[in-house]
């Protein structure tokens, strides 16, 4: 019998976009022989509609909302009962054997989701709750990943509430633990959203407001002067990292626009590294994502310094991009699994449990 496989997509997050995109790229490639599958669209208010048509491209169109035979939906909290579609002839239920949230950031990858599916008793791809949340703030990704022994920028976290009553004061703190320049981010949002470099204390001061638009918690780190590199790590109990991919940034670093609006940015997969350096980087991928808790999937961001190729940690993504250009999919296919195989091996990991 078919897998009955709910991919859920969009998200109130500020990566809705990006979801879209995932989406469309995941829902093309899996086989309908082998899944029986219900996507379901969650509209940047919240609302949760089941989509009807099978032509993907309305996804990143942002047209899907509208399709003929949509109709609301939702996932029930109750055992068994599954998905729910309010039809104009009253209310299916579908039992579900496995979800795919394919949700970036806020909402979707902080474990908002994935406890919903743990209550429900519904087979999740991707970490669990735990996992997810601590992955997605990356201060509590700081602590976690320091106490493990693992190699990261310095950085210091810098809260709304102490911006709002002093900024001046913050600023001076923040200025004494390091040199220019900066990177600033909120801690709790993916693909770049709301990051910035900075080179001196008023362009810290713009970079911290805009980063606490996004998170009452914002993170401070210091440069690192080196590459930037991406492994993606694959399983439950006995993970495997992929090859090691670079990112040649079409901006002065890799944000919002350089992923996915630029020209410019480019990937080389696998890495010109040292092989020695390739399996350090493997190897401390793998040691982040078991000291995160994580299971499914994960994609582990590091910088190789230009002086002394030193692996330093960056962060880690629990539900990294799966459009037709994000480093994910593209680094096990390079690792010798295509991107069908991939999915139908990331819903097998979910359903087993």
């Amino acid at each position: 019998m078919a897998i009955k496989l709910c991919v859920l997509f969009g998200g109130v997050s500020p990566e809705h976009e990006v979801s879209l995109r995932s989406a469309e790229a995941i829902l093309g490639r899996l086989d309908p022989r082998t899944y029986d599958i219900y996507p379901v669209g969650i509209t940047r208010r919240g609302k949760w509609i089941y989509f009807a048509k099978t032509d993907w491209s309305m996804l990143p169109a942002d047209t899907w909302e509208s399709a003929p035979g949509n109709c609301p939906a939702a996932i029930s909290p109750a055992r068994g009962q599954g998905l729910l579609l309010w039809r104009e002839t009253g209310v299916e239920e579908i039992p579900l054997d496995c979800v795919f949230p394919v949700l970036h950031g806020e909402n979707g990858e902080d474990g908002s989701i994935q406890g919903l599916m743990q209550v429900a008793g519904i087979p999740c791809v991707g970490p669990g709750v735990a996992a997810s949340a601590a992955c997605m703030d990356k201060t509590l990704t700081k602590l976690m990943v320091g106490e493990a022994g693992i190699r990261q920028a310095n950085w210091y976290l810098a809260r709304r509430e102490r911006m709002e009553n002093n900024l001046d004061a913050l600023v001076r703190d923040i200025v004494r633990g390091g040199d220019f320049p900066l990177f600033v981010k909120p801690s709790g949002t993916g693909s770049s959203v709301g990051v910035s470099k900075v080179r001196n204390e008023e362009e810290l001061r713009a970079a911290l407001i805009k980063a606490a638009e996004f998170d009452s918690k914002v993170l401070v780190e210091e440069f690192v002067d080196g590459r930037e590199l991406e492994v993606a790590v694959l399983g439950n109990g006995d993970p495997v990292a992929s090859v090691v991919g670079e990112i040649i940034a079409g901006a002065e670093f890799y944000d919002y626009d350089a992923k996915y609006n630029s020209q410019e940015s480019r990937t080389l997969i696998p890495a010109d590294i040292p092989e020695s350096a390739a399996r350090e980087l493997r190897e401390t991928a793998v040691d982040v994502y078991r000291t995160m808790g994580c299971r499914g999937l994960s994609r582990v961001d590091f910088f190789l310094t230009h002086e002394g190729n030193k692996v330093v940690f960056n962060e880690i993504n629990t539900l990294p991009g799966f459009t037709s250009i994000s480093m994910y999919p593209k680094l096990f296919e390079a690792t010798g699994v295509p991107y069908g195989k991939l999915l139908e091996e990331l819903i097998r990991l979910a359903m087993e449990g």
